[in-house]
């Protein structure tokens, strides 16, 4: 009797094993799907980061253009800011 008790403990516990593996709380469908949605929030991630990076830039450049349009305007045109003194120094050369 007692070698009959054992195969069948066995059994059971391997059928309990596979129910979890196949329909349980960390099945093999949940883990194929949580990687499937892992691969497209990574896959998002990376496009907000490269048009993060672009705005970037591209604030960078407009600040850039302002900063060399400001400069041309005081270096050429004589414009100041508001409360500035613009005081030219002519040197004359020898």
């Amino acid at each position: 009797m007692a070698h009959r008790i054992i195969p069948v403990l066995l059994l059971g516990l391997l059928l309990v094993l596979h129910t979890q593996l196949w329909f349980g709380r960390g099945s093999v469908s949940t883990v194929a799907g949580m990687r499937q949605e892992l691969a497209t929030l990574e896959h998002a991630n990376r496009e907000a980061q490269l048009r993060n990076e672009q705005l970037s830039n591209e604030v960078r450049d407009l600040q850039d253009g302002l900063d060399m349009v400001e400069e041309h305007a005081r270096q050429n045109l004589g414009m100041v800011k508001p409360r500035e003194i613009f005081v030219q120094i002519a040197q004359r050369r020898p």
